[in-house]
């Protein structure tokens, strides 16, 4: 079996330690070497031709950022960013990933050795992740001119959801930029970490005409508004006094995540029904498939985003499988499709 050949960069002794030792205890996977900075991973990058890097952010000689940018430039290949949960590290990955990295981990907090454990199945996964990601798609997003966000006449009754991992953040992006100011209001479930989700709703907000909200329990569904779940609820919606509002479960993950496009696609169906519109973009796994599946069957209006599109045709594909979707789409087109299943 032909082994992933990773190289990992991090200026932290210990950090590269433990990663070295995550990775090689993966019978798919082999670290080929360490570098404490980048000018020291460029030659190791020439001499190994690692199939995955491991990126830390803050390096001295030059930061993460600044190599990525030059390494996607240069020589493009699977990166998976090692970032501290804090806003700045949240920021600087939210970078990353719109100049190219495929995924990130969080940097062990702590007495990384005692959680070893816990750590290992989520980095082995993204690494592997990463090996087998498209890299291509990210040059189809920003090689290409965004649809001009249009005002147009929209059926009050409708509801948009959309569901992502992997990759999800630069295609919501994409999305938002392109929803105009009187769009149906959009129900966001994007797997990402607690510490990052502020950030990243506050990142989509500058970047749309749309207003974009990390959501709480009780915001009235408006148009020209977008709801993305927090890191660590689940968003569903509620009635109340006749509006539709949002609400923040504290319940379980489901599907492994926390929160689950499942439990947003089923809790939107449930109050909206057919007049529910749905999109799964790229990510990891199967979670919002079944989802999708509900709204279709109660007669709402179903998208995927191609294959060629998505860093990971996971959790699209599994939907496709499921007979969940009646379009699949390359990104590009999602937005207008979206608007077009809400016109009157």
């Amino acid at each position: 079996m032909k082994k992933i050949k990773v190289l990992i960069v991090d200026d932290s002794e210990l950090i590269r330690q433990l990663l070295t030792e995550i990775i090689s205890s993966s019978p798919d996977m082999e670290v080929v070497a360490t570098a404490e900075h980048p000018l020291d991973a460029r030659e190791k990058i020439k001499q190994f031709n690692p199939d995955v890097l491991t990126l830390d952010i803050e390096m001295p000689k030059m930061d993460g950022i600044t190599f990525l940018r030059n390494l996607m430039r240069l020589r493009p290949m699977p990166v998976v960013m090692i970032s501290n949960l804090t806003q700045k590290g949240a920021l600087a990955t939210l970078d990353a990933l719109s100049i190219g990295a495929v995924d990130y981990v969080a940097k062990p907090q702590g007495n990384a050795w005692d959680g070893l454990s816990s750590y290992a199945d989520e980095i082995q996964g993204k690494v592997r992740n990463a090996a087998n990601a498209n890299l291509l798609a990210y040059e189809k997003i920003i090689e290409r001119k965004s649809v001009e966000a249009i005002n147009g006449n929209y059926d009050k009754r409708k509801v948009i959801v959309i569901g992502s991992s992997t990759g999800g953040t630069e295609a919501i992006s994409d999305i938002l930029h392109s929803m105009p100011e009187n769009c149906p209001p959009i129900l966001l479930a994007q797997h990402i970490p607690a510490a990052f989700s502020a950030s990243f709703a506050h990142r989509l907000n500058t970047r749309s005409i749309i207003k974009v909200h990390e959501a709480t329990t009780g915001l009235r569904l408006e148009p020209g508004n977008a709801y993305l779940a927090p890191g660590d609820f689940h968003l569903e919606i509620k009635e109340r006094n006749g509006h539709l509002v949002t609400f923040l479960s504290d319940s379980d993950k489901f599907n492994g995540h926390k929160p689950s496009v499942d439990i947003l696609f089923k809790s939107v169906v449930q109050f909206v029904g057919k007049y529910t519109v749905g999109a799964i973009l790229t990510g990891m796994g199967n979670d919002g498939a079944q989802g999708l599946k509900e709204i279709l069957d109660a007669g709402g209006t179903t998208f995927a985003q191609d294959e060629e599109t998505s860093i990971v045709w996971g959790m699209p594909g599994s939907a496709v499988r499921l007979n969940a979707v009646q379009k699949i789409l390359p990104i590009g087109q999602i937005s207008r499709a979206l608007l077009d299943a809400c016109a009157k």
